[in-house]
């Protein structure tokens, strides 16, 4: 049995988000100078996860992981939009080679705020999800 990893599954969130057409980056935003955000957009933060055991042999297939996706607008209705769109993308089992994945789960998050620290200011809400996924 192989010991599941992360990147597989972060990248099946990725090409989640963005088949339902958000603009979406991975640990941050662009750092470069002259990087205007656009209108509407999503962060993706992903923890390492977890192996666990599968069996009394020690067998660690079992994978479990919580992410959380950070919808950002240039307006409350744009940020709760794109929180929307990513519930929708999320609402199928994920495609992980190898794998067979639960329906993710939606943990929620706070209310959207305001990121006054950027000009023009942008509105945020930031969402986690749990994945999980056992050896096909």
């Amino acid at each position: 049995m192989t010991t599941p990893t992360v990147l597989p599954h972060v990248d099946a969130v990725q090409e989640a988000l963005t088949g339902a057409g958000l603009t979406v980056y991975l640990g941050g935003t662009p750092s470069s100078t002259g990087w205007v955000p656009p209108d509407k957009f999503a962060v993706l933060y992903p923890d390492p996860g977890m192996a666990g055991r599968a069996s009394l042999a020690d067998d660690r297939g079992d994978f479990t992981a919580t992410f959380q996706v950070t919808c950002v607008g240039g307006s409350v209705e744009r940020a709760l939009w794109v929180a929307d769109r990513v519930r929708r993308a999320l609402s199928v089992p994920l495609s992980v080679d190898g794998r067979k994945t639960w329906l993710p789960e939606d943990q929620g998050g706070p209310p959207v705020q305001r990121d006054d620290d950027v000009t023009p200011p942008l509105w945020f809400v930031p969402v986690q999800y749990r994945i999980q996924s056992i050896p096909s």
